[in-house]
């Protein structure tokens, strides 16, 4: 089983298989817009444009579990993130990234990395980074930058 095994809607609604991102450098991260880390969209939109054109791609999954800090529609958030942050990199339905409900997405990455609180998501902007394989060779937690993590990405590209 890989990464590329799995499929998600994107926030229009559309199944989006994986697989389509083979050979790709990724960042997977549940966001969420009324968070003390959601000024963090500018930083990944940052990263974004830098390292795109060379492979590399943000697969974001709004997540309302922490707090409810993600309300409101898919269409909702994307408006709210294109027009805060600019961001244009790929956005997903609102999913559960904890529980039995979570996305087996999530399922699985966190089952290839634990973090402090072992197979559990912690909190919003929880990140892993993904080498063109499709391993999960980083887990991030909330706390850090998108810009302390650029010299990991730069590495993989």
């Amino acid at each position: 089983m890989s990464i590329y095994d799995f499929t998600a809607k994107d926030a229009q609604g559309a199944d989006v298989d994986l697989s389509g991102y083979k050979g790709k450098v990724l960042l997977i991260v549940n966001t969420a817009t009324g968070c003390g880390f959601t000024p963090q969209y500018e930083g990944l939109q940052d990263l974004y444009e830098k390292y795109q054109s060379q492979g590399f791609e943000i697969l974001d999954f709004p997540c309302n579990q922490f707090a409810f800090q993600a309300p409101g529609s898919d269409a909702r958030i994307v408006d709210f993130c294109q027009s805060r942050y600019g961001v244009t990199f790929k956005q997903f339905s609102k999913i559960k990234v904890n529980g039995k409900d979570a996305h087996p997405i999530y399922k699985y990455l966190k089952s290839q990395i634990g973090g402090s609180m072992g197979g559990r998501i912690k909190w919003n902007f929880t990140k892993f980074l993904l080498d063109r394989t499709g391993a999960v060779v980083k887990r991030y937690a909330p706390t850090v930058t998108p810009a302390k993590m650029d010299s990991d990405i730069k590495e993989l590209i």
